[in-house]
């Protein structure tokens, strides 16, 4: 039977926590009563948690089991279960027993009223707040005002995705926290719900203080992608064009006066800075010119149109050989 549901979960190095994760889970999508699957990537764990992955796989045909070579990240990890799911919806969560099984049903809900990712918010979290909580409430704001995208909790890893939405995604670094705004370049509806937060019961969490400089480095990317990817030239034109109009007013205002003024022109620094100015705007303008060539190249190569279509409706008597309906994703 094809699952509605794919819930897709990184592991690394959570061997204590699989039997009460995989209990939790069984029993909250069990009650639920859709098909489901369970995507379990090991990534890269270096103690037993792939034996146990195998243990609880023998016993439940729900669990599907995807081992990474090496520990490629969390980012990573996604795609991976992203890639494999055939769900039609597909919800991801952690593996450190924070996030509540319970809460995907409502979520699910939420999903169907006519959204297209469903977000969890951690309202009452259950971590320190100085390394955890602070830093996080930092971020939310950070990535909301910069990407657009407005939610409250951008780090909870406990969310509902249609799958379409998610599939036509390329995701790296640190960038599974970005999706719900990678994804708002498509158009899709998004919707946040108060989840349960629970304190970690075992094992030591895998983040901290230290990816802060990661996360801020893939936020420039992703409002890069967001709000440039298809126009670079409009980024670097701009204070390509000031620039060079200013060193090009410089050089001018110089020039008049070394010819009409008879003034010695050659030991003053406004010369050197008109000449900077100058050179420096044309070669952002050029940058900008050459990135609109690797753009143009990226799209036309792949075939990669610049929109994504939701659904085309045809009349009842439109004869195609394609169906009537067809929702269709950015690939």
């Amino acid at each position: 039977m094809v699952p509605e549901l794919s819930v897709v979960i990184p592991l690394f190095d959570e061997e204590p926590n699989l039997r009460e994760l995989h209990r939790e889970f069984s029993e909250a999508l069990g009650a639920w009563d859709r098909p489901y699957e369970l995507i379990l990537v090991d990534d890269g764990s270096t103690d037993d948690t792939f034996r146990v992955l195998r243990e609880l796989q023998s016993g439940d045909g729900h669990v599907r089991i995807i081992r990474l070579r090496k520990n490629f990240g969390q980012t990573a990890a996604f795609a991976a279960g992203f890639a494999h799911a055939r769900g039609r919806l597909i919800a991801t969560a952690d593996g450190d027993l924070q996030n509540d099984p319970a809460d995907i049903p409502a979520m699910v809900k939420k999903l169907d009223e006519g959204h297209d990712i469903v977000c969890g918010w951690r309202r009452k979290r259950k971590d320190p707040w100085l390394t955890r909580r602070l830093v996080s409430n930092i971020a939310n704001w950070l990535i909301s005002w910069t990407t657009g995208v407005h939610l409250h909790d951008y780090g909870c890893s406990l969310k509902i995705f249609r799958s379409e939405v998610v599939r036509s995604l390329r995701l790296y670094g640190e960038m599974h926290r970005f999706i719900p705004a990678i994804a708002s370049e498509q158009g899709v509806q998004i919707s946040e719900v108060v989840v349960n937060h629970r304190p970690r019961r075992s094992g030591a969490s895998k983040y901290g203080l230290s990816r802060m400089p990661r996360v801020i480095l893939d936020l420039v990317t992703v409002k890069f992608l967001l709000s440039y990817a298809t126009r670079p030239l409009q980024m670097f034109g701009p204070p390509g064009l000031l620039m060079g109009l200013a060193g090009a007013g410089i050089v001018c205002y110089l020039g008049y006066v070394r010819l009409f003024a008879g003034q010695a022109i050659g030991d003053r620094p406004l010369l050197l800075l008109g000449i900077i100015l100058l050179f420096a705007g044309m070669q952002l303008v050029t940058l900008g010119l050459l990135a609109e060539l690797q753009a143009r190249t990226y799209h036309e190569s792949q075939n990669k149109p610049v929109y994504v279509v939701r659904e085309v409706l045809e009349p009842a008597n439109f004869d195609s050989p394609v169906e009537s309906v067809v929702p269709e994703v950015n690939r």
